[in-house]
């Protein structure tokens, strides 16, 4: 074996083993340490142009139903909800979703908070047991923290975002969604992406970023730079629940943060809130 194929298996496997290592870590098993390996060069942004969510129609920021392929693919699936021409609408559409096995599992159905013409768009995981039992994305621990770093960090009321996650209900035990539990809301997140149609969208975490970008690079690689989702910019980070665990890793977050401020052509208060 020559020497570069070496050096590229060497680099696989590196990969595949942070990958591993951050997957155990935002289960929930403490005591593996904080993740310090070096992130890709930022890639740096156009000048973002301001604009006011307040006043942008909703219905102008909306693409054709037919807009992609893959699009046309996830809606085929549940016929009708490419019509749905509101996040009123879609939750309707999805109704006591019983789509997959979770449903028999679940108290709530957590569907989705926010500003429907947000500028910015958070997309978790899946929703834990605080959520479950109220209904909201991110009302726990994790979901304070996050709060923080809305509101102390970016400057930004809570209610001015829109808050989502891939799935729409919580996995026993806090486990990892599996692939047919993906597969079950991909539609209507996508749907959900179309009619917020935000300017950044922000990936919390391991499984949240793979899934969106379905991908398998390790979010300690991912973060810091832009992706592409749906033809919106998508900025990976981690999630809060692996920061309460790793405080010394806000500061990665923040960075991550300010890259999404300047995108949005918004001021970068003094002092982070992460």
């Amino acid at each position: 074996m020559s020497q570069s194929h070496q050096s590229t298996d060497r680099e696989t496997l590196i990969a595949t083993l942070r990958d591993y290592v951050e997957q155990i870590r935002e289960e929930g098993l403490d005591g593996l340490p904080a993740d310090r390996s070096n992130a890709a060069p930022v890639t740096t942004a156009e000048p973002a142009r301001p604009r006011d969510p307040a006043t942008a129609p909703v219905a102008s920021r909306v693409p054709p139903p037919a807009a992609t392929s893959r699009a046309v693919e996830l809606f085929s699936k549940y016929p009708g909800l490419e019509s749905q021409s509101s996040l009123e609408q879609v939750h309707e559409f999805v109704g006591d979703c019983r789509r997959c096995k979770l449903w028999p599992l679940r108290t709530n159905l957590v569907f989705g908070v926010g500003n429907p013409a947000a500028e910015l768009m958070f997309v978790g995981e899946a929703p834990g047991a605080d959520e479950d039992l109220r209904g909201e994305p991110f009302v726990g621990r994790a979901g304070q923290l996050l709060t923080d770093i809305i509101e102390r960090g970016m400057g930004m009321p809570r209610s001015e975002v829109y808050i989502c996650n891939v799935i729409k209900c919580r996995p026993p035990g806090n486990r990892n969604p599996e692939p047919d539990e993906v597969a079950a809301c991909e539609p209507f997140l996508l749907r959900q992406i179309e009619i917020v149609r935000p300017r950044v969208i922000v990936g919390l975490g391991t499984f949240a970023v793979q899934a969106l970008l379905k991908v398998k690079t390790p979010i300690s690689r991912l973060r810091g730079n832009w992706h592409e989702l749906h033809g919106i910019r998508m900025m990976p980070t981690f999630h809060p629940a692996y920061l309460l665990r790793n405080p010394a890793d806000k500061r990665l977050v923040w960075q991550d943060i300010q890259l999404v401020m300047n995108e949005l052509g918004r001021p970068i208060p003094k002092r982070g809130g992460a």
